[in-house]
């Protein structure tokens, strides 16, 4: 609870009207994007700039009210999930693109941007920002960067940590620090941007990021590749790769994802194929021409069923938007949808899709799987249905074992949708107990008391290792 004291304080920096705490209010700001989760704050605020953020923080560390910062809650981990109760902040008034740098190649913004209108903005002047998470439309920068968002395009082009070049952060005690800069170099003391991405709110709140943008690529062609095994689509992701071309996307759906991606978007998928992979690449025409003729000949080579080249951009367009519309499509077959990110090297990438059919019979679930097959990073679904318990347990189950394979396999636990409520239990797996305990001195040296989004990264008690080798 708040007490009356801190209320009138926090009213007197932003005012009341920017001051929620009606039930409305409350019921609206208790849950994300991942199932199952909610949890009503105490109150939900709106800060108009950095000072009004510092103020706020230095009364919620006064009366030790935590604060869970929130963009559009489209992440999948319940990151923004306020578990503890406090005050959700969110950043509906700090939403502007604040400098676009022609010559330096940089945007910098306020955290509550979308994502997918600073990519308009930024193309629009013939640039280029390359991270692209399915839920840009609705997304904000600063939740792409506490959740280390990817994307379809981070095989070419990397990931959302790989753009930011710049922070201004407020940190738990209030201080405002301001780190990195519109610099190619800059090694002066600890990179402190680099560990604010993907810290899921727990280091500090970001009031504004200045991010590194490249020239606009000339032209794109986009082709479609069936097979009927999902080994010979894995064997083309790794000869791709062998022959020195990277492309911009490199996708892979397999063949209960083609069916239901089909029914839902109708371009002409065809629904009998064991899996299929969405190639794109982009650059100087005749770069894309070359590597586009090499893949078809190489996915041919490998016993592609056949090879599609989009004649137009809107025929290319049409099958991304396919691709992107997966989770869309998925999620209209049960009440509950769990996606998750398990990551392998993308050598591994048949072998682990196997296993995670094995998997869904042994525990009796059903189990989709698409992903980014040109960085080893998938996204298994299950459909299931919240409240049948017995369910449940079996779906959880059965993800503890595809985390178990995935890091067998040299990979992770989760590639770019974070640790926060969901992975927490399975750190330690990944990291070991060592590295989630330097984790914990780390983030209790930021926050001594606990405030910044607590309850998230570490669980109370870590799983035990499961064996998926049966």
């Amino acid at each position: 609870m708040i007490s009356q004291d801190a209320k009138k304080k926090l009213q007197a920096i932003v005012g009341e009207e920017n001051y929620l705490d009606s039930k409305q209010s409350l019921v609206a700001y208790s849950y994300d994007a991942t199932p199952n989760y909610q949890a009503l704050p105490d109150a939900v605020i709106k800060p108009r700039n950095t000072q009004d953020v510092s103020e706020i923080v230095k009364v919620c560390n006064e009366y030790k009210i935590p604060i869970v910062p929130r963009g559009n809650a489209t992440n999948l981990c319940a990151g923004t999930c306020p578990l503890e109760g406090g005050i959700v902040m969110i950043f509906t008034l700090m939403n502007q693109l604040l400098e676009l740098d022609e010559e330096n190649l940089t945007v910098t913004v306020q955290p509550g941007l979308i994502t997918l209108d600073m990519i308009n903005a930024v193309e629009a002047k013939g640039l280029f920002y390359p991270p692209d998470p399915s839920s840009m439309k609705i997304s904000t920068i600063a939740g792409n960067i506490n959740e280390g968002s990817g994307g379809l395009r981070g095989l070419k082009y990397g990931v959302t940590r790989d753009y930011v070049i710049a922070l201004e952060v407020v940190l738990p005690n209030g201080n405002i620090i301001r780190t990195g800069g519109k610099l190619a170099k800059d090694v002066a003391g600890y990179d402190f941007t680099r560990l604010m991405v993907g810290s899921e709110g727990t280091l500090g709140v970001i009031t504004e990021a200045t991010l590194k943008l490249i020239p606009k690529p000339e032209t794109k062609k986009t082709m479609l590749a069936l097979y009927d095994s999902l080994e010979a689509a894995g064997r083309t992701v790794s000869k791709i790769i062998a022959n020195k071309i990277i492309p911009t996307t490199l996708e892979f759906l397999d063949q209960p994802t083609i069916r239901v991606v089909e029914d839902f978007a109708k371009i002409g998928l065809p629904t009998d194929v064991g899996a299929v992979l969405l190639i794109e690449q982009d650059g100087p025409l005749e770069v894309v021409e070359r590597d586009i003729k090499r893949m078809a000949e190489i996915c041919q080579e490998e016993n592609a069923l056949s090879v599609q080249i989009a004649q137009t951009d809107e025929e290319g367009t049409a099958l991304t938007t396919a691709r992107r519309s997966a989770l869309s499509a998925l999620a209209r077959l049960k009440p509950t949808t769990i996606l998750e990110d398990a990551t392998v090297p993308r050598s591994k990438i048949a072998e682990m899709v196997r296993e995670i059919e094995v998997i869904a019979k042994r525990n009796n679930v059903q189990i989709c799987t698409f992903g980014h097959a040109g960085d080893g990073n998938l996204h298994p679904t299950c459909m299931t249905d919240a409240r049948d318990k017995e369910e449940m347990h079996r779906v959880e189950i059965a993800f503890e074992e595809i985390f178990e394979k995935a890091i067998q396999l040299g990979g992770t636990i989760t590639g770019e949708h974070g640790v926060g409520v969901m992975k927490s239990p399975y750190l330690a797996w990944k990291l070991g107990e060592e590295g989630v305990e330097a984790m914990k001195t780390l983030k209790m040296a930021f926050d001594p008391n606990n405030i910044m989004n607590p309850g998230k990264m570490f669980a109370k008690e870590s799983r035990k290792r499961v064996v998926v080798n049966r």
